[in-house]
This record gives structure tokens, sequence and C-alpha cells, in this order.
């Protein structure tokens, strides 16, 4: 950390400086959107987003999933992907080419499960020894799409999915690296919320997805509309699955991360009229609402809950 900013922000803070096309929304988004275009791009990387032991089929499913979340969260059909592959060394149990060949068949996979076509892309081979990073570019077409910034006083804060699930997940294969099950498959293959997207958009004031932590994504959208957001820890929707393992450990699943969920605020009668269109089994929690004012807040039955020092997932200075 330098001056109390991660490496990460610093960075942005120098590319959104560059990057002022008005398709850029001032980097201050998950996509890009240019006409009824929406763009996205994400990363993985192994040891960082997936284990290297995870199956190669899971990583092409999660990199197809975690791009098509950022579609989801504005409402957006998917079009088109491009995909950078990078060419690893063969493993204790695969041959050279074998982990690249399991890893498109995920990619195939997710591609075919949401209508994604692969139009193009790159290749390259990396050094020896380098972990694997993956990237994908997903295009979408929408006629709205709600950016993090549009949260009004007012509004209620709703989240679509659960949280949790894929960190508790990640907390079993550490445990033990055969680890199965519903926590595990959570973390490996995210389901992208994209007919909720859908549904949601023309409602929505702000929408974003859950990656990086339910707690430092609401702090992201506060900050991008000017606004506070007061969250009812008591309200966060958590499975059987994750109850079962973690108990009631709100905190834990509201900094993990890799949720995938959809956080939006919309004025309580859109949002409420508008859960008859969601697609059957739909989980859609409001968890809180929207004030003037600045930054997040806390609170469950007993009152006002001081945040913890860790919000989420960021990239920091080594």
């Amino acid at each position: 950390m330098t001056g109390g900013r991660s490496l990460e922000a610093r960075l942005i803070a120098r590319i959104r400086r560059k990057a002022d096309h008005p398709a850029a929304r001032g980097l201050r988004d998950d996509v890009a959107r240019l006409g009824d275009l929406v763009m996205t791009h994400d990363t993985i990387a192994q040891s960082v987003h997936y284990r290297a032991d995870d199956p190669p089929e899971s990583v092409g499913w999660k990199l197809v999933a975690v791009n098509l979340s950022d579609l989801a969260a504005k409402g957006a059909d998917p079009q088109a992907a491009l995909l950078s592959l990078a060419i690893g060394d063969p493993t204790k149990d695969l041959a050279a080419g074998e982990w690249e060949e399991r890893f498109l068949t995920g990619v195939e996979a997710a591609c075919e499960s949401y209508g994604l076509p692969l139009v193009g892309g790159d290749t390259i081979a990396l050094p020896k020894g380098a972990p694997r990073v993956l990237g994908l570019t997903a295009i979408g077409r929408a006629e709205t799409a709600p950016s993090r910034s549009g949260a009004q006083a007012g509004d209620t804060i709703w989240l679509v999915g659960t949280l949790g699930d894929a960190m508790a997940g990640l907390a079993l294969l550490e445990e033990d690296e055969d680890a199965a099950g519903t926590l595990v498959e959570a973390y490996r293959r995210p389901v992208p919320q994209l007919a909720a997207g859908r549904a949601l958009a023309p409602y929505a004031h702000a929408m974003m997805d859950v990656s990086d932590g339910l707690l430092l994504d609401a702090q992201r959208m506060a900050e991008a509309s000017g606004v506070a957001m007061v969250i009812d820890l008591g309200a966060l929707p958590l499975s059987d699955a994750f109850t079962a393992t973690r108990g009631d450990d709100q905190l834990f699943a509201a900094t993990g991360g890799d949720d995938y969920a959809l956080l939006l605020t919309a004025s309580p009668f859109d949002a409420r009229n508008v859960t008859t269109c969601l697609p059957s089994g739909t989980i859609m929690t409001a968890i809180g609402r929207v004030e003037e004012g600045a930054g997040l807040r806390l609170h469950d039955s007993n009152g006002p809950v001081e945040l913890p020092e860790r919000l989420g997932h960021e990239h920091r200075s080594p």
C-alpha cells in the first residue's frame, strides 16, 4: 500500500485519465458501452482466481461465466466473445496440450449453454514455470444498461442470488483437495444471472455483479452514485449448504467474493413489481436501503455493526 491506496487503484486512476471516450463510462463501471453494444473483459489467473488443481474444464467454464456475469448486470444479451488462451507447461498428471484441450471443453460448454458465439482471440505460449493467465472479452447487446452510478436516496437495495457459497467451497478445498459438493461447485462453476439481469435492467437505477465481495462492491456503488448504502446483515440470503458448513457467518458471506450475484437498487414499487417477471426459482432479497450521504453502513437486529477491516478482495502491492 502507498498513501492508503492499493496498487490496483493507483493504476486504474492513471488509466482512467486516458480512457476519456464516453463508451468507457469513466472506467467506473464493469463494462464499456458503445451504442447498444456492451463490452467487458475479465482475466483469471492461476492461484488467484482458480486453484492449480482445479479441473481444466471448470476453469474454462469459469472464465466464460465471470464475463457473462458482467453482461448480466447490464441486462445484456450475449452476442460474441474473443478468447485469450495462454499455453502452459504440462502438469504431473497431464501431457502437453491436454490441460488446454480440457480447458477448451469447458469454454465450449459454457458458450453453448448461454448462446455465446466464440468469434476470435489470440494464443500465446508461456515461459516455463509461468502460471496460466487467461482472458475473455464478451460482447452483448442491451437497450438499457444500468451503471453502478445511478443509485438514488430512497431506493431499496436488492440482491439476486445468495452469498458466501463460493468462498465456503474454496475453504473446503483448502482443507481437502478432493472436497466436492454444492459449495465446491459454486466456486468452480459460477452461474451468471443473465435472465434475471434482463428482467431487472429496465427498473434498476444502478446494477452490478458481486465479484469481489458484497461489502466492497456495495461501497463502490455508493462512491460512484454519491450516496450512502445501508445494509442489513441479518437480511443477507445464505444457502442451506452454506449454513450447514459455516453457520450464520454473515461477514464471511458478505466479504468473500466470487458470488456473481446481482446487486441493484430500485424504487420499492418497481422492484416488487418486476419480481413477477423473474425466472422461476430466482432468489431476490431486499438487503437494505439507499440514503443521502456517503459510504457504507451496516446493521443487524441488534443495531449498528462496525465495518470490518477487509470489505472484500482487492489486488494489492506485493
